[in-house]
């Protein structure tokens, strides 16, 4: 997974989250404890950084910043910010060689970034949905990427179904719907 595969993520979340930007973002993301907006803004906080974690290459631990994104921010603005870090994800993702190694939870290389910047705007943008009320789904191709990369024990179905199951999200052909779960972004070399 690539800068593209993050910039479809975000182009489909303002597609699907635009037009719900006046409304309520006070509530619950879905099954989250969050707001919806909380929840967007915990997503451009964790694609930057991811961005510093490739622009900078760690190798034991996060980088020690972190996004503040305003209280008085509407959820356009929040939005706004999400684009912003999803850029600076992918110019830092373009930059970084295949090679190229910084810590999450071991050794990442750009693509496992990637993938779970794309993992993170899609199952938040899901839970924001579900908070407004917007009937949604992941779109399957950036699913099915997302699980050969972070997920590669998934079993078989609708890429959007086992995305949202493996990350506790919803139940899969009778499977209980699971409450601990972690994806594999680390490499071995």
């Amino acid at each position: 997974m690539d800068s593209r595969d993050v910039d479809r993520a975000v182009a489909e979340m303002l597609r699907v989250l635009g037009p719900h930007d006046t409304e309520d973002w006070a509530v619950p993301a879905g099954p989250l404890e969050w707001s919806c907006r909380t929840t967007a803004a915990h997503v451009a906080h964790d694609l930057l950084a991811y961005a510093g974690q490739v622009a900078g290459r760690p190798a034991d631990a996060y980088l020690p910043f972190d996004l503040v994104v305003r209280p008085d921010a509407s959820p356009r603005e929040v939005l706004q910010v999400v684009t912003a870090c999803a850029g600076l994800l992918g110019s830092a993702l373009t930059a970084a060689g295949p090679e190229a190694r910084a810590w999450h939870w071991g050794p990442c290389d750009p693509a496992g970034f990637a993938a779970m910047g794309v993992a993170e705007v899609l199952l938040h943008t899901s839970d924001i949905t579900q908070g407004l009320g917007v009937p949604w789904l992941p779109p399957a191709p950036l699913c099915a990427a997302v699980l050969r990369r972070l997920f590669p024990d998934a079993p078989p179905g609708d890429p959007a179904q086992v995305l949202l199951w493996c990350t506790g999200r919803g139940e899969l052909d009778g499977r209980p719907r699971r409450t601990a779960w972690t994806w594999q972004a680390a490499v071995s070399d």
